[in-house]
């Protein structure tokens, strides 16, 4: 019988979510930026609320391609503020265009994301925690705090050590499925 976290429920969508992409380790750089720019759309919002509207995200943010969203404009953001398929705020959709421009900066820095990514990590690999019940998550680490310090320095915005946390889940940088999880 196959078992999972307790955090996805029953929604299809978030099933779907737990199975397929959480917290498996992601190396390529495009998802590593759609991941940083949902998780900052996130802010303040719950992560299902995203993933309805990850397809309005993936239509406006030129497929997650950070090369293009580096070059939106103003008039790009007002356009993207009109689409109700998306989280309408001003801040969070300007703070994607220049967080692009910070994620090409440090990909050229480190030669990708993934490898910056990876230098705050213990052996430069994945933590494997010990989560009896997804109650009892961390929402920082030594390291969500250590790359968002980092990020915010070089002007990334709505990215903090609890966003920063649940990216590093997401991404598979940190394994917290539940220990009775057929995910683990």
């Amino acid at each position: 019988m196959m078992k999972r976290c307790g955090w996805c429920g029953n929604d299809p969508l978030y099933v779907a979510y737990h199975d397929e992409e959480w917290g498996k380790t992601i190396t390529d750089d495009k998802t590593l930026f759609e991941f940083l720019l949902l998780e900052s759309a996130q802010a303040g919002l719950s992560w299902i609320t995203i993933l309805r509207k990850r397809e309005g995200y993936r239509r406006n943010f030129a497929d997650f391609d950070a090369q293009q969203v580096s070059q939106f404009t103003d008039e790009d953001a007002d356009r993207i503020l009109q689409d109700p398929e998306i989280i309408r705020n001003k801040g969070k959709i300007r703070a994607a265009i220049s967080n692009a421009v910070i994620f090409l900066a440090i990909q050229k820095e480190f030669g990708s994301f993934y490898n910056y990514l990876y230098s705050f990590m213990p052996n430069q690999g994945v933590i494997n925690n010990v989560v009896e019940n997804y109650r009892t998550f961390m929402t920082t680490s030594p390291e969500s705090d250590a790359i968002a310090k980092d990020l915010k320095k070089r002007g990334m915005k709505f990215f903090g050590s609890t966003i920063c946390y649940a990216y590093m889940q997401a991404v598979g940088m940190v394994n917290d499925h539940e220990m009775g999880c057929s995910f683990k």
